[in-house]
């Protein structure tokens, strides 16, 4: 039975996660399958995997194929550097205490690049992150210095309104002054008009 190492997709619509498993090459992508090694998850930045070194190794030496995908992620965990030891130990290159020494320095090695890649794009979105509340917070201060200034009233119209009022007490002092005017004109006309009947009689 031909074994393969490859991904078996979990997750919903648009947030896969996957599972590394061994399983026959004849079964479904997501059907059954012989064991689990690891996890992966693509949605993470860096992507984050999990997996099981001393199974992956079991399963390549009984003859498992990896695919493309499976292969990578067995590349970047290392499993594959251990397999290339392995062949070396079995050749007589090296001892396993020095395939085992090279192989925990080729993992503390890469474990630092994946931390100073992630503490990069961590401190990248903290600092988007604080340039965008300082902008929101600089938005908010224009918003609440215009709210106050369309709410205070303006100092010019309590001027227009003071210079308004002597010229409306003018006006009604004058025609008080030109009602006056109006009697004395009425009774000088008055005794004109008797003058004529004292003559008829």
């Amino acid at each position: 039975m031909p074994v393969k190492i490859r991904l078996r997709r979990l997750g919903r619509k648009g947030r896969p996660f996957y599972h590394i498993v061994a399983a026959d090459s004849r079964a479904p992508r997501d059907g059954k399958f012989l064991e689990k090694i690891g996890t992966y998850n693509p949605i993470t930045n860096p992507a984050s995997i999990d997996l099981d070194v001393d199974l992956a190794m079991k399963w390549l030496e009984n003859g498992a194929q990896p695919t493309d995908t499976a292969k990578n992620i067995l590349s970047q965990t290392g499993v594959m550097y251990k397999k290339h030891l392995m062949r070396g130990v079995k050749k007589g290159a090296m001892t396993i205490e020095e395939a085992e020494a090279k192989f925990t320095a080729w993992v503390e090695e890469k474990n630092a690049k994946v931390a100073k890649v992630a503490d990069g794009i961590n401190a990248k979105a903290s600092k988007i992150a604080a340039e965008k509340m300082k902008a929101e917070t600089a938005a908010k201060e224009a918003q609440a210095a215009a709210i106050a200034a369309a709410n205070t009233p303006e100092p010019v119209a309590e001027e227009v309104v003071a210079e308004e009022a002597p010229v409306e007490e003018a006006a009604t002092e004058e025609v008080v002054a030109e009602a006056p005017a109006e009697e004395v004109v009425a009774e000088t006309e008055a005794p004109a008009e008797e003058a004529p009947k004292t003559e008829e009689n």
